[in-house]
């Protein structure tokens, strides 16, 4: 579950009830996320959350390791986006930024995740140091003297602020007017900020999964599931639909047709428009997932195109060393460096409605430069600890998978950072071969299963 024992590799998550997910842990993590910052000298936490029904317990919990630590003042903000946090933390000169939430994980779900005071993803050596404090029973101190209390407070227009925010990344002299978008919200943390920005921008919006009620996140909408949004962008004749995962760090759009259009697609598109305009510096940072099609299409355009490994930290990290603007992934975890220091789905779909409106033409027509490769992405279950690829089983039906496609495909197999699971991702010139092959794989894995059960 990634190089250290809870972090992930987009914080600590699992199912609420189930360790780490106890109130017990939750409140020493809090504990212990304020002893760090401490002893660097911090003392101020901003804190959201996604609309789990679990989320109120877990964000009072984790608050009250934090003031029972004496040395961290908390401001909350209440529901709002992931990378909403990464910019309320910068806003407010915070020393850091958390984050309650499972993004497109089930409601049963939650998790917490954390962004240092640049508002990015804390590094290994910070986590790593957070995880010392909650082992460490020997300096373990539940609860400070009242007299080392700190405080809480409200930030009142937090999401006022945000939606500001997403607006100003969107030129000021254009306008959505013309667009009609049929907006899916997951039931999530983007419910009421998502329609405001598209709204005041001009567009006609019709929104459907924007009533939370704790329990129907992600439920059958969002990016893991469209069929809803795509029958709705037909049936209401939209020019486009947007879906978002349930803390908005995700998107997936949907063109007029109903076709489907994943992170990598939207990659190339905000790329495409900035290199036609003067304005891409450098190139496109992907990861082991990305589709081949994105690759050789940006190579087309004589864009450079490196892969990192998968996750957020690790295409920012690149993008970094690279110095490059432009990075994500085919789920839809778009980010853009010149426009937020985190993942943001609300200004990357807004990145994509300016490459329409630059370019007058249909989001369809957009995605006519870039064929993309068939492939399988596949969740198989996984029991056994460690690398699957210490089994040899797992190695032979890899190479042999990897002979059978030859120079025009590709596979990678890696133990996912957060759920107990290993994800598998074939792809190549053909659908029919790409499935069967991916579906050997899965074989494999449920025999070892099988074995260790």
């Amino acid at each position: 579950m990634g190089r250290n024992r809870y972090f992930g590799t987009d914080g600590i998550r699992g199912q609420v009830g189930k360790f780490p997910i106890v109130p017990e842990f939750i409140f020493k993590l809090g504990w212990s996320i304020g002893r760090v910052l401490s002893k660097n000298g911090l003392n101020t936490v901003v804190i959201g959350k996604d609309t789990r029904i679990s989320s109120h317990m877990l964000e009072a919990t984790l608050v009250a390791g934090l003031l029972s630590s004496g040395v961290v003042s908390v401001m909350f903000s209440g529901v709002i986006p992931t990378p909403a946090i990464a910019y309320l933390t910068r806003v407010f000169r915070a020393m850091a930024g958390v984050v309650i939430s499972a993004s497109h994980n089930p409601f049963y779900d939650n998790g917490v995740k954390c962004f240092s005071m640049k508002g990015v993803k804390l590094s290994f050596d910070f986590e790593k140091a957070i995880e010392l404090e909650i082992d460490n029973r020997k300096t373990f101190n539940y609860v400070v003297d009242s007299v080392g209390f700190n405080k809480s407070s409200y930030i009142v227009d937090a999401a006022i602020r945000y939606i500001e925010f997403c607006k100003a990344t969107f030129p000021s002299d254009l306008t959505l007017r013309d667009f009609k978008i049929v907006l899916d919200c997951a039931n999530g943390a983007s419910y009421y900020v998502a329609p405001n920005v598209l709204c005041e921008l001009g567009a006609t919006v019709q929104c459907v999964n924007c009533q939370p009620n704790g329990i129907n996140i992600n439920k059958e909408c969002g990016t893991t599931d469209i069929r809803q949004l795509k029958n709705l962008v037909i049936q209401e004749k939209a020019h486009l639909g947007i879906a978002y995962d349930g803390d908005a760090d995700r998107v997936i759009m949907v063109d007029h047709l109903g076709n489907k259009v994943d992170g990598d697609q939207i990659l190339y598109i905000i790329a495409r428009d900035r290199y036609r305009s003067s304005q891409l510096f450098g190139g496109v940072v992907g990861t082991q997932m990305s589709n081949m099609g994105l690759e050789l299409s940006l190579k087309t355009l004589g864009v450079p195109f490196v892969r990192s490994n998968v996750g957020d930290r690790s295409i920012f990290s690149m993008m970094q060393k690279k110095r490059w603007y432009i990075g994500g992934e085919n789920s839809g975890h778009i980010i853009l460096l010149d426009k937020s220091t985190a993942g943001d789905a609300i200004i990357a779909c807004l990145q994509v409605l300016l490459a329409m409106v630059n370019n007058q033409i249909s989001l369809y027509d957009l995605c006519k430069g870039i064929y993309l490769f068939p492939q399988v992405l596949l969740n198989v279950p996984f029991v056994c600890s460690g690398d699957p690829l210490k089994y040899s089983v797992i190695r032979n039906i890899i190479q042999e998978v990897k002979n059978e496609l030859g120079r025009d495909g590709r596979v990678f197999l890696r133990m996912s950072g957060t759920e107990p699971c290993i994800r598998i991702m074939v792809e190549g010139k053909y659908y029919n071969q790409v499935t069967d092959l991916a579906n050997k794989i899965v074989d494999v894995l449920k025999n070892i299963n099988d074995e260790f059960s």
